[in-house]
């Protein structure tokens, strides 16, 4: 932290799930944190108060990130807020499926809108804030951009989802380069850390999606998280796509 000032994080998609876990884990760094959510306040709200317990300053933000205003807007009110910014972590997805027959053109909009369109808005928008302390002598800003396996090979049936995850990670690549050297850009891709909706983590079917990877067992969310806390603090690492999933990423699209 320059100047004994603590650093702040906005963490996308943050009340629940996954983005929740991040966020903690930022709280646990020492960082103040902005949760942004787009229903879920009651979630956010949650959240947000779990992460004051750990000594964190946070505050909840809500937004449509699939209209075009909206990362702007987003860096603008959480700046105003916090006063900096020197962590974006892009984690709100959609995650539909339709088969490509059956994809219009409304489908590739709103997917592409949501996981696309605005973790590029929302990091060309924070990166003169995220490069700010860089600027001062300080550490680089960071970016951290959530993929999923889909965007590394094919997943039946996600061909619109997929094709915005690949354009994820080749954006990660790009940002790093042109952002470099006051803002990191990093990529991780988590594999089987939470079943889905509607399925128990004590169920037989989760069991049985962590015995086809490699190490024969799902993660959790923790493992994730020290992910990021890994891409936190080594200030060397930029341009990188970190999987996190048991080995996953070796067997291709053969188990799916």
């Amino acid at each position: 932290m320059e100047g004994g000032e603590r650093r702040t994080a906005l963490v996308t998609g943050a009340a629940q799930r996954l983005g929740q876990a991040l966020a903690l884990r930022l709280a646990e760094e020492g960082l103040d944190v902005a949760v942004h959510y787009r229903g879920s306040e009651e979630a956010a709200r949650r959240t947000a108060a779990q992460l004051r317990d750990r000594g964190a300053a946070a505050e909840i933000f809500r937004a449509e990130l699939s209209e075009p205003d909206a990362p702007r807007d987003l860096i603008s009110a959480v700046v105003d807020v916090f006063g900096r910014l020197d962590v974006l972590v892009n984690s709100a997805a959609s995650f539909l499926s339709r088969p490509l027959a059956e994809s219009d053109a409304e489908l590739w909009d709103r997917v592409f809108a949501v996981n696309l369109r605005a973790p590029a808005l929302l990091t060309a928008s924070a990166a003169p804030h995220l490069g700010q302390a860089a600027s001062a002598g300080g550490p680089a800003g960071l970016v951290v951009n959530m993929v999923d396996l889909s965007g590394l090979y094919p997943w039946r049936g996600y061909a619109v989802h997929g094709a915005a995850k690949a354009g994820l990670l080749q954006l990660t690549r790009t940002a790093a380069l042109e952002l470099a050297p006051s803002v990191r850009v990093n990529a991780i891709v988590p594999g089987p850390i939470l079943p889905p909706p509607g399925v128990s983590e004590g169920s037989d079917a989760w069991r049985r999606t962590g015995e086809r990877v490699p190490l024969g067992r799902p993660g959790r969310p923790a493992n994730v998280a020290a992910a990021l806390s890994y891409l936190l603090t080594n200030d060397f690492v930029s341009g990188e796509a970190l999987s996190v999933d048991g080995g996953e990423h070796l067997l291709g699209s053969t188990k799916r």
